[in-house]
């Protein structure tokens, strides 16, 4: 999970400390919306607002980009939320080109770290900043910053939180390679237990037959996007929010409803403990709590499907 908005705190900060900003890449305007009109992404409109220079290259190596960022002359490239960069990018800036991760490296490389963190359950993480080598995430670090995680956050939570902590590492890291106080550390790749892979739609597709602990995480971990699903009744149901019971499922089979009156729980069987779910969105519908949900559904409870 990055989206276009976790660069924008670090570019505002990196604006009002002083450096000059002489570019921002950034993707081609994409059709969005039901007339899939052209739209800008959120750093190309923050870009225009304070009249800073604008590409948008649809191939990395294409001569007329790579012409454009050498024009610009840039001392040192900072790169947030952003696609794979060729070589011939990331050697132009004099000083090189740094990127902040949302995980504490090397654990965690990967284009989905603040996905997975809640997946795999972690209580703790944070960001990275590293410089830009031939591979994925592995050259060396410059600096790092722990954040510890509530049980109840969502990658929503805690895209907001490291957007925010990550924006503060890269004002640090930039003071420190301007001062020649820090220097890139290798890291210890024996340390990379976790790989972060990006994650499509049928890998969000809930399995009800494993245990609540592990689905609470899975939940939580997707939401809100990709986000978990399942299927109610054969048509898709996404979940956003979900709360582990004590209570063991006893006789009933997963993915088996039971809807409580008092209070309000829709709770789903899993492997072993009841799972209560929270919000909800059924296809076609608004996002809504599981209340206003079993207030306004008119179908039959039973089952979801694995």
């Amino acid at each position: 999970m990055g989206t276009p908005e976790f660069a924008i705190p670090s570019l505002d900060i990196l604006r009002k400390a002083g450096y000059d900003i002489v570019g921002v890449v950034t993707a081609p305007d994409r059709p969005s919306g039901r007339g899939q009109k052209l739209r800008p992404s959120a750093i190309k409109s923050y870009a225009v607002e304070h009249q800073i220079p604008v590409l948008q290259p649809v191939k990395l190596r294409d001569p007329e980009f790579l012409s454009a960022l050498k024009a610009l002359q840039p001392d040192l490239a900072v790169v947030v939320a952003f696609r794979m960069l060729p070589k011939l990018v990331w050697r132009i800036p004099g000083i090189g080109t740094l990127n902040l991760h949302a995980a504490l490296l090397p654990d965690y490389r990967g284009a989905a770290p603040i996905n997975w963190v809640l997946i795999n359950g972690e209580s703790q993480t944070g960001v990275s900043t590293f410089m830009i080598d031939e591979k994925i995430d592995t050259g060396g670090i410059l600096l790092q910053q722990t954040v510890e995680i509530p049980d109840n956050w969502t990658a929503g939570d805690l895209h907001d939180c490291l957007m925010q902590e990550g924006a503060r590492l890269v004002l640090k890291t930039v003071e420190g390679l301007e001062t020649q106080t820090i220097q890139p550390v290798a890291q210890d790749h024996s340390q990379f237990f976790h790989p972060a892979p990006k994650i499509y739609k049928e890998d969000c597709k809930i399995n009800w037959n494993r245990p609540a602990g592990e689905l609470y995480h899975f939940i939580r971990g997707l939401s809100p996007y990709p986000t978990a699903w399942t299927h109610l009744n054969g048509n898709m149901f996404k979940l956003f929010r979900a709360s582990r019971l004590l209570d063991r499922v006893g006789d009933a089979s997963p993915g088996q409803i039971s809807i409580t009156n008092s209070p309000v729980q829709f709770r789903v069987a899993c492997k072993d403990y009841w799972l209560s779910i929270e919000e909800v969105q059924l296809a076609g519908k608004k996002r809504m709590t599981t209340v206003d949900f079993l207030r306004g559904y008119k179908g039959i409870l039973e089952r979801l499907e694995s």
